[in-house]
């Protein structure tokens, strides 16, 4: 059943084209991702199908009684409100009734007959459901206190109750704009699971592909005022999308080739004095009317980094609380020179304590940190406060840096990294207030790479960034020569850019695993079965462990052996990479010895990821043999 089709939707703002004679059809069951690259107009196109703005041009046709319901990107709140009358604020009948209810309760003077005919009220639309539900998705989703004040919570937390008033409102037809932000790893997998499993249509706009692998059986993608469709999820828009460049590209060639000889019969001064002849003019004027962008705009990202010595950043045995609640207790660590590390972990639970801890703009309560002297940090925060509105583009990213050395040591200018960054000349002189919000998450990235950092601290960096950026932007990471630490909810980047993982357990306690974010979860799942394995071992009764006799697991003699001398081993290896690394440094100019030292390093490297990958298995394999011994 057809629930929604807009046709032939055109709308501007001021000289930017956002949709161009677009069409969409939105059916019974249809779960739709929608991407594009920031200010494409993603989040016009759903406030346009919400009903909330209305197209330049062209026309919407909506199935009778159908219910839309709309979570934005930044939604309204009543600071005043419980957890409970934000989330009963929505305008359907249903919503309506459940405040009158609450209200009723909550009033002494209430009439035991108001009371009782909202009761019977409540009976006939079946509204008992909604108030059970929408306490149990705010539980999921991290909200237990229901009486609590909106205006005393995070903005995380906002964002939550948002979307449990959203989930809960019973909808036709459902429209999420990123509706992970602001959720740990573990409510965004519950999330899945719970959009799987509802009925209805879902139209959502989300950077996180792995949600999008997961949830949606078609994707739309706006691309310079077209919309495209692809069926499948995100793996296959890939596959498509690749598909339909290639034809596009050899269709534009066929054109250009066309194009040629039409233009040479022309200038070889044609007269249009035969119908053949006027035919041919026609044919010409269309061909060139035909032209085809082709061009592969994409986010570049070539940044030079500072030197930085062997030094970087020390914790030793540093503590953090807030009142009663212990962020971090006797954590120690040492930041090596390519480090890239993932943090992960509830809301709340301290991992952006620790990234302002590790900048310097949160004083510890015990321990001690050591920067060395060459580090310069690069902080990208979750919040962009500190832009002002009325600077322009072009002046917030000067006063950055009027010009940077790129990677290859070429020395380029402001103008021409914003260039890059999808910032056309043009758009330059643009007040940051009239940006989108993921054009001003964008700016903000070029603004720190523009400062030349060896070491980046990114705290959520997904947020609000279109994927195409995100892309690029872990492409950056890989070739990035200095240490990178991550605070993330996205899984799919954590999966390309972490080596090691810490993951807030709580009570300030931290683990520490080798590996990306998929290689943490296998960890952890492990270690909760073996515990489990454990606990139910201890609950047998003596007399049966007693009739049982399991030979004992040890280690073999060339496995104790290994498991002595690994953590030297790997020592020595970081310790030669980071000479090999001072030598690079020092042979710009020597190109043969220059290739001979990065063979050297990518072999070194080599080694050192196997040693890792051993002393991960030794030292389970140990914990495993005292857990049972």
């Amino acid at each position: 059943m057809n629930l929604l089709t807009a046709e032939n939707i055109n709308k501007s703002y001021s000289e930017k084209i956002l949709m161009s004679d677009i069409s969409l059809g939105i059916n019974e069951g249809d779960k739709i991702g929608v991407i594009g690259i920031n200010g494409t107009g993603k989040t016009t196109l759903l406030k346009i199908i919400a009903g909330i703005e209305m197209p330049d041009e062209g026309k919407l046709i909506k199935a009778s009684r159908i219910n839309i319901e709309y979570l934005a990107q930044n939604p309204i709140f009543d600071d005043e409100a419980t957890v409970l009358e934000q989330i009963f604020k929505g305008d359907s009948p249903i919503m309506k009734l459940l405040r009158d209810y609450e209200k009723a309760l909550q009033n002494p003077d209430s009439s035991g007959e108001k009371i009782l005919e909202l009761s019977k009220h409540m009976d006939r639309l079946n509204a008992w459901n909604i108030e059970s539900d929408a306490k149990a998705v705010l539980t999921k989703l991290g909200i237990s206190d229901f009486e609590m004040r909106v205006g005393t919570m995070s903005g995380g937390q906002k964002k939550r109750i948002a979307l449990a008033a959203a989930l809960i409102t019973p909808s036709d037809l459902l429209i999420l704009d990123e509706p992970t932000n602001h959720l740990d790893n573990d409510t965004i997998g519950w999330l899945e699971q719970y959009l799987n499993k509802r009925k209805g249509a879902l139209l959502m706009i989300t950077h996180d592909r792995y949600f999008l692998d997961r949830v949606v059986n078609e994707i739309i993608e706006l691309d310079r005022g077209n919309l495209y469709t692809y069926k499948g999820n995100y793996t296959d828009f890939l596959e498509k999308k690749i598909e339909r460049e290639e034809t596009e590209l050899g269709n534009e060639r066929k054109r250009q080739n066309l194009f040629k000889k039409e233009l040479a019969w022309i200038k070889r001064g044609a007269k249009a004095r035969t119908t053949k002849q006027k035919a041919r003019i026609d044919r010409f004027e269309k061909l060139s009317a035909q032209a085809v962008d082709i061009s592969d705009e994409k986010v570049e990202i070539s940044v030079g980094s500072s030197r930085l010595g062997k030094k970087i950043i020390e914790l030793q045995n540093i503590s953090k609380s807030f009142g009663d609640k212990k962020i971090l207790k006797n954590f120690s660590y040492i930041v090596l020179r390519n480090d890239r590390i993932g943090i992960v972990g509830p809301n709340g639970s301290g991992k952006s304590t620790l990234m302002n801890i590790v900048s310097g703009n949160i004083e510890i309560d015990s321990g001690n940190i050591e920067r060395g002297e060459t580090v310069k940090i690069g902080v990208y925060s979750q919040d962009t406060y500190h832009m002002e509105d009325n600077l322009r583009v072009i002046e917030y990213i000067r006063e950055g840096a009027e010009y940077i050395a790129t990677a290859e040591g070429e020395r380029i200018s402001a103008s021409q990294m914003l260039e890059r960054f999808l910032f056309p000349s043009e758009q330059q002189w643009t007040p940051i207030a009239k940006l989108s919000g993921g054009e001003k998450r964008r700016l903000y990235l070029l603004r720190v790479l523009m400062e030349a950092p060896n070491v980046l601290l990114l705290d959520e960096p997904t947020n609000d960034l279109d994927i195409e950026t995100l892309t690029i932007l872990e492409d950056y990471l890989e070739d990035f020569e200095g240490a990178v630490v991550a605070v993330s909810h996205d899984r799919y980047f954590l999966d390309r850019m972490a080596e090691r993982i810490f993951g807030f357990e709580g009570d300030g306690r931290i683990a520490e695993h080798t590996g990306n974010y998929s290689d943490f979860i296998e960890y952890i799942s492990n270690l909760n079965q073996t515990e489990q394995a454990q606990d139910k071992e201890k609950s047998e009764s003596k007399d049966d462990r007693g009739q049982r006799k399991e030979r004992p697991i040890k280690l073999t003699f060339k496995e104790q052996k290994e498991y002595e001398q690994i953590d030297s081993i790997i020592a020595e290896l970081e310790e030669k990479i980071a000479d090999t690394e001072d030598k690079i440094n020092k042979a710009n100019t020597d190109y043969t010895l220059l290739q001979k030292l990065l063979e050297e390093k990518a072999d070194l490297g080599k080694q050192l990821e196997e040693k890792m990958e051993r002393w991960v298995y030794l030292n389970e394999l140990v914990e495993s043999i005292e857990g049972k011994n």
